[in-house]
């Protein structure tokens, strides 16, 4: 089973109060219901759990004659299709929910929503009949509930701004789309809505995936410094020893040739440890002024002697110069 299917599961187990479940069922008629030939209403889902909410809810609320249906889909997967069917009292059902066929699919009654625990049982309803969240484990974070028409989809899209989720909609093929992309805002409307198991498992997991981001940044960081502070060591001793061969150590200041000396002894050792090394006390970006001074001899003699920085002889000199 799924994480999005765990999760409405998981909703239909929720005890609301009157006021709440008829609420709730509105948003599953609206998002699963719709008006077939011969008058009849059908209220379509393939998870067989939102079924029997449904047809509970009718139950307890209504008084309608209800048929239930199970048919295979003949393409993809080959589902189950749930169909809960109201032949003769669904204008009756429609009415005592503040819908007509006109408005099944487009505004929100105001009535379903009168007061802040209706929004959230209507939010759940949507979510149940045609919502869908990604499994947290995945690459991105990602809810949507689909709307048949682009004023429902603003409806709910307005119902969930109250809530500051930061949801946004778009057109896909003949649905529109109400989504959230960031994670806490996925786990807030979790929350909202009841599924408070789904929420902690949502959460656990992103949490660790955050620390886990985090470890490899570091661990990245501390490579990307390592690598630069061994490029920086070798560059050191090439510099040192490029000046010991062509003009030797005793050439330099006393300062230069004792850190010239040192590295030489400690190539391996880091800037901070070569300082303390030293004879007398020097801070490490006096050190690297130190290093910079050597390199700008080694630059020199280089220069001079027609050296690339890859140690290479460059094109100027003849083979007499070599010999």
């Amino acid at each position: 089973m799924s994480f999005a299917a765990r999760t409405k599961k998981e909703l239909t187990h929720i005890v609301t109060k009157p006021c709440c479940e008829r609420a709730e069922l509105t948003a599953l008629i609206q998002q699963c219901g719709a008006i077939r030939e011969g008058a009849i209403l059908d209220l379509s889902t393939e998870n067989a759990a939102i079924a029997r909410r449904i047809y509970s809810l009718l139950k307890t609320h209504t008084s309608a004659a209800l048929e239930v249906i199970v048919q295979k889909k003949m393409r993809l997967k080959k589902n189950n299709v749930y169909i809960v069917r109201i032949r003769r009292e669904r204008i009756a059902v429609l009415n005592a929910l503040g819908l007509t066929e006109d408005t099944l699919q487009s505004a929100i009654p105001p009535s379903a929503i009168a007061r802040d625990c209706c929004k959230r049982s209507y939010l759940r309803g949507a979510f149940m009949a045609s919502g869908s969240v990604n499994d947290p484990d995945s690459n991105s974070y990602h809810l949507e509930v689909s709307a048949h028409t682009e004023r429902q989809a603003q409806a709910i899209l307005d119902l969930m701004s109250g809530y500051h989720f930061h949801a946004k909609t778009a057109a896909r093929k003949k649905e529109f789309l109400v989504y959230i992309k960031e994670g806490e805002k996925i786990v807030e409307f979790l929350g909202l809505i009841g599924a408070h198991q789904a929420l902690l498992h949502f959460e656990d997991v992103r949490v660790v995936k955050g620390m886990r981001n985090q470890v490899n940044r570091l661990v990245n960081c501390e490579t990307a410094n390592l690598n630069k502070t061994i490029m920086a060591a070798v560059r050191q001793l090439e510099n040192i020893r490029l000046i010991e061969e062509e003009r030797g150590l005793h050439t330099l200041a006393p300062k230069l040739r004792v850190v010239a000396e040192m590295r030489l002894r400690h190539p391996e050792i880091t800037l901070l440890e070569l300082a303390e090394l030293l004879p007398e006390r020097v801070s490490k970006s006096g050190l690297n002024h130190r290093l910079r001074k050597l390199d700008e001899i080694a630059q020199r003699i280089r220069a001079e002697c027609g050296i690339s920085d890859d140690g290479s002889f460059t094109h100027s000199h003849t083979v007499s110069d070599l010999v």
